[in-house]
C-alpha cells in the first residue's frame, strides 16, 4: 500500500509530533529525511525506529543545498549562513517529487506559525508553499487550526479536528504533547543544521569565495579538520590538517585525483590534505609542508631540541610519492582561516551588491513593462485617431 503522506522529517522534536499527530488518524505517513553536507541525521534511522517506530527514507539534497550556499539564494541568508527560505523551497520541491512516485495525497511538514523569524511567519510560509508549487498539497500539522483547510482535510481524508493550534516560540505545549504520547529521549527542537553555527560558516565561507564550483564533496571536507587557506591574489590554496585519527581516516577517504595527502616520514602525527595540491608549484607545497608539521607534536619537540633541523614530510596521491624536507613553521603564519568578523564583513557587502542588482531588476522590469504599454497604446490611439492618451502608473 502507498503512503497517503510524505513528511518533512528533520528529526526534531516538530517533526516527530508532526507524524504522531497524523498516524493516531490511522494515516500511512513516509517519513522523508533530507542529508547533506550541512545536515544529515541518517545514523540516526535505527533509533528512530527502536524509539518511535518511524519507518524513514534518507533522501539526498546535496546538490541542491550546496547550489544555494555556494550562490546567493533568492530570499537571501539568515544571521550567519543559512538560507532558510529557500532551503525549505528547495525541500518542498524534491518531496513533491517523492510524492508523485509514492501517489501519495500531500506533503506534511512540523512548521509551527511564529516559532522561527525568518521561514515561520506567516507571509513567508505562504510565499514558500506558493513558490515551491504545493499549494493544495501541503499541510502543517502543528498549527493547522490557524490555517485555512487544506483539500484533504476538506474531503475527511485528514481530520481536521484532531490537528492543533500551536503558536509562537514557546516549546512548553510541545513539550507536554511529548510526554502525552510517552515518548523516551525527547529529540532537541531543531535538525541541527550546521549553517547556523558561525564556526562552520568560517569554513563554508572561502569555498563560495574562491572555488569557481565548489561540490558537494568540498562542503563535506569543510565539516572537518582544521581548515587551513593561503590567500594570494586570486589564488586561493586549501590544507585540511587532521585533528585525531577519525579525522586521518576522512582524510584518505576525501582525496580525489589531484589531491596530495601530507604526512610525516620520521613521527608520529596527523596527515594533511592538499585540495589539488598536484597542481600547486613547488614552494606552494614547502610553505604548506612547513605549517603542517606544526601540528605534530613529536616533529616540533625534536625541532626545538636541534634548532633549525629539517623535518621529512611525503606527500603522495595515486601517480607517486614525493619527499621534502622544511624547518617547521611554528609561527603558522601562511595558511589561516577566516575571522567571523571577516566572513560577516564580506557577506553583508555580497548583500548589498545583491540588493542593489536586486533594485536594477526590478526598475529594467518596470521601465520594460511601461514601454510595453506605450507601444501598445500608440497602435490603438494611431487605429483610432487618438493621440492623447497618457501611460498609466506602475508600482
Amino acid at each position: 500500500m502507498s503512503a497517503q503522506g510524505i513528511l518533512l522529517f528533520s528529526g526534531g522534536l516538530d517533526s516527530l509530533l508532526a507524524a504522531r499527530v497524523l498516524m493516531d488518524q490511522g494515516l500511512d505517513i513516509l517519513c522523508l529525511h533530507f542529508v547533506s553536507p550541512f545536515f544529515n541525521n541518517a545514523g540516526a534511522k535505527k533509533r528512530w525506529k527502536r524509539l518511535y517506530d518511524l519507518d524513514v527514507e534518507i533522501a539526498d539534497a546535496g546538490r541542491e543545498m550546496v547550489d544555494l550556499v555556494a550562490n546567493w539564494p533568492e530570499h537571501g541568508f539568515g544571521k550567519v549562513l543559512n538560507p532558510c527560505v529557500d532551503c525549505k523551497i528547495a525541500l518542498l520541491r524534491l518531496a513533491k517529487k517523492r510524492m508523485e512516485e509514492e501517489g501519495a495525497h500531500f506533503i506534511a511538514t512540523g512548521e509551527v506559525i511564529g516559532q522561527r523569524p525568518m521561514s515561520q511567519r506567516r507571509d513567508v510560509m505562504n510565499l514558500i508553499r506558493r513558490e515551491a508549487g504545493v499549494e493544495g498539497l501541503l499541510l502543517r500539522p502543528l498549527c493547522a487550526q490557524h490555517l485555512d483547510p487544506t483539500p484533504f482535510e476538506l474531503s475527511g481524508l485528514v481530520d481536521r479536528t484532531k490537528l492543533l493550534a500551536l503558536h509562537g516560540r514557546g516549546r512548553q505545549e510541545q513539550l507536554e504533547l511529548a510526554r502525552k504520547y510517552g515518548l523516551e529521549n525527547i529529540p532537541s527542537p531543531g535538525g541541527g543544521c550546521l549553517l547556523t553555527e558561525r564556526e562552520n560558516a568560517r569554513h563554508y565561507w572561502p569555498l563560495r569565495t574562491y572555488r569557481s564550483t565548489p561540490s558537494v564533496a568540498d562542503f563535506t571536507l569543510a565539516n572537518f579538520g582544521r581548515q587551513l587557506w593561503s590567500i594570494q591574489g586570486q589564488r586561493a590554496l586549501w590544507m585540511v590538517v587532521a585533528r585525531n585519527n577519525r579525522d586521518n581516516e576522512r582524510l584518505r577517504e576525501a582525496a580525489q585525483e589531484r589531491d596530495l595527502l601530507a604526512g610525516l616520514c620520521d613521527f608520529p602525527g596527523p596527515i594533511a590534505l592538499l585540495r589539488d595540491g598536484a597542481d600547486w608549484e613547488r614552494q606552494d607545497l614547502e610553505r604548506a609542508a612547513a605549517q603542517f608539521v606544526s601540528y605534530a607534536p613529536r616533529a616540533m619537540q625534536a625541532s626545538e631540541e636541534t634548532p633549525g633541523q629539517t623535518v621529512r614530510v611525503w606527500l603522495r596521491n595515486a601517480a607517486g610519492q614525493q619527499v621534502i624536507a622544511v624547518v617547521p613553521n611554528r609561527e603558522r603564519t601562511d595558511f589561516a582561516r577566516p575571522s567571523w568578523e571577516e566572513v560577516k564583513a564580506q557577506k553583508h557587502e555580497l548583500a548589498s551588491r545583491m540588493d542593489a542588482l536586486h533594485k536594477e531588476r526590478l526598475a529594467a522590469q518596470k521601465k520594460a513593462r511601461q514601454l510595453a504599454w506605450e507601444r501598445e497604446h500608440c497602435k490603438t490611439d494611431h487605429a483610432s485617431g487618438d493621440g492623447n492618451g497618457l501611460a498609466p502608473e506602475t508600482n
